[in-house]
């Protein structure tokens, strides 16, 4: 996965499907856990057509790690067959959506 820096405390992963999206999540949830304060992660998700259960897992620590950190998790590029699994689960309440990148991190950078 494409991690990248965007600033001091954004980073943009561009995700893709198994087997690599797994490993992808693990590597962010250990970026994540170092703690550091007000940091921002922006997943493009358009590489991504389906999620399996370890994948959700791994969203929802990557999550619970960032927001007990005052961070905050944008997914988007969201595709219909992902975004149907996350309205069966009702993940689409707890995540962050936005159509693009650009989008993402201009909600990031405001705090949205």
């Amino acid at each position: 996965m494409p991690l990248s820096d965007w600033s001091e405390n954004i980073v943009i992963g561009e995700m893709t499907d198994e087997p690599i999206l797994g490993d992808d999540l693990k590597m962010l949830i250990a970026r994540a856990e170092k703690k550091q304060a007000d940091l921002h992660f922006v997943l493009d998700m358009r590489g991504v057509t389906y999620l399996n259960s370890s994948n959700i897992a791994q969203l929802l620590q990557l999550r619970k790690t960032i927001v007990a950190a005052k961070g905050s998790l944008h997914l988007c590029g969201v595709n219909d067959a992902v975004w149907s699994i996350l309205l069966m689960t009702g993940l689409d309440r707890l995540f962050k959506f936005t159509d693009d990148v650009p989008t993402a991190l201009a909600a990031a950078q405001l705090g949205l």
